[in-house]
């Protein structure tokens, strides 16, 4: 039902995920970010409640490991959750409940951890660290490339219908927050929108923090 993998850039400092699924608007249950903090992927019968714990966890010092664990022995019917986490050194780790649909199966890179359910083969969380690690371009550029590596070593075993990019950085608000939601192609409709909103990213957080020095719109009333 779902593939995704998070993700921690050194060069950038940024945390990044991606996810796809057969569910709609998988994103919203499944992607979760703290600024400063890490990203957590909580997915299969989602609890969306278990991203933002374990983050807080990591927030109040809990390394990565420990905060995976103390959620994972706190929470009843933890054996349907599927959970993976990262924090900005790149720590990562997972849990996969004796509960989780189908062909699940996870994997961990360099400051990168996929993980997937009711999926073709075992084999499509490894495809994905290997093609984020095999990347080139930009971070979201290069997460784009380890999903679409992760569908193409099968991804999941019926049909992709939303998908979901989360970037942060500095600012205490998404980078980049791409969702397609419901969909007949969703991943190839988000890779036409980060290629739109890519070259126009730094603009917007100039925009955030200092608008006189930001390019113009363009549009009838701005006067620049």
């Amino acid at each position: 039902m779902t593939l995704s993998i998070a993700a921690w850039d050194e060069t950038t400092g940024q945390l990044g995920a991606i996810i796809a699924s057969s569910s709609p608007s998988v994103a919203s249950r499944c992607l979760h970010w703290r600024p400063g903090v890490g990203i957590a992927l909580s997915q299969n019968i989602t609890d969306p409640r278990l991203g933002p714990r374990m983050l807080a966890l990591i927030a109040d010092g809990v390394a990565v490991n420990a905060a995976l664990d103390a959620t994972v022995h706190s929470t009843p019917y933890i054996r349907y959750r599927q959970l993976a986490l990262i924090d900005t050194g790149g720590n990562t780790g997972l849990y996969s409940g004796a509960g989780v649909l189908g062909c699940f199966a996870s994997a961990e890179g360099r400051h990168c951890v996929a993980a997937g359910n009711l999926l073709a083969n075992e084999s499509v969380p490894g495809a994905m660290v290997s093609g984020l690690e095999a990347a080139q371009g930009s971070f979201g550029s290069r997460l784009l490339a380890a999903l679409a590596a992760g569908i193409a070593a099968g991804g999941e075993a019926g049909p992709v219908h939303s998908a979901g990019l989360l970037l942060g950085g500095k600012p205490s608000w998404p980078l980049a927050e791409l969702r397609i939601d419901w969909d007949d192609d969703p991943v190839a409709k988000m890779q036409a929108g980060w290629i739109v909103y890519e070259p126009q990213i730094e603009d917007y957080v100039t925009r955030a923090y200092n608008p006189q020095d930001a390019p113009a719109y363009g549009v009838p009333g701005d006067p620049r």
